[in-house]
């Protein structure tokens, strides 16, 4: 039986490396030209997101991996909100994409708008950058994904601060929360779930899988103020973790806090 796992998984591997990965980044630089040229003349963006769905939808098909999505009812389309998720694999951007029925900016890692034709589509199609390790810069940004969020677009935003290696949620960062809070708009918590089980971290190895997009009730930032920014913070973690862990094969780390204060 050991010897059979391992065929298979040397099979999944082996088309992973030179079929679904090849056609992956096939589709990261044909689609990711055709946004840059369509950039010109599309000042709004929404042709752009429309070829981000389009590039979403292909992965997904490509990677094998059929994705549940509950909570849609939640999502107001009329008005704009700042969704926040947990972020555990590579997969994530695109489910998001070809998932979520509105436009949004996402709030971004600086290091991935330097990748060729993937950045060139985030810096073209008004994607905000973050630079955790520059305080001015990261003032300048998130005051930036005010004003977004103030004209009527939605924002994206990964409170972790970047992937997690073992699928487990991280401390959420509070200033993706600031942007909720000075623009007056709801946070709407989400986790996501499978992704990590298809494309772990640091890894090229596909292993298809079933996806979730859990979409929860819309959390109201009105009696919230900007040194509120922490207690919203772990609000929106709890609710996203109470989503996740539900549904997740991971671990859950909180029980085994709670099961160490109880001994």
């Amino acid at each position: 039986m050991a010897n059979t796992n391992n065929f298979l998984d040397r099979l999944s591997w082996l088309r992973s490396i030179f079929l679904l990965d090849p056609l992956i980044y096939l589709y990261t630089v044909v689609l990711g030209i055709l946004s840059l040229l369509s950039s010109f003349f599309d000042h709004g963006g929404r042709i752009q997101h429309g070829f981000a769905r389009l590039w979403s939808r292909l992965i997904l098909k490509t990677v094998l991996s059929p994705v549940c999505v509950s909570g849609l009812e939640n999502i107001d389309r009329s008005k704009p909100v700042v969704f926040a998720a947990n972020h555990i694999s590579a997969l994530d951007i695109p489910l998001i994409y070809a998932n979520l029925p509105v436009p949004f900016r996402i709030l971004a890692k600086r290091e991935l708008f330097r990748y060729p034709f993937m950045g060139w589509h985030l810096t073209r199609s008004g994607q905000i950058p973050v630079d955790e390790n520059n305080a001015r810069a990261n003032l300048r940004s998130l005051a930036r994904a005010v004003d977004t969020v103030k004209s009527g677009m939605s924002l994206m935003v990964f409170p972790e601060g970047g992937r997690s290696k073992t699928g487990q949620t991280q401390p959420f960062l509070s200033g993706a929360f600031y942007v909720a809070i000075k623009a007056g708009v709801p946070v709407i918590p989400m986790a996501i779930v499978g992704t990590y089980e298809v494309l772990p971290m640091n890894t090229f190895h596909i292993r298809p899988g079933k996806l979730e997009l859990l979409i929860g009730e819309p959390i109201a930032t009105s009696d919230y103020s900007a040194r509120d920014m922490d207690k919203l913070s772990a609000r929106v973690q709890r609710q996203v973790e109470e989503m996740y862990y539900v549904r997740s094969h991971v671990s859950d780390p909180r029980k085994d806090e709670t099961a160490v204060r109880t001994e």
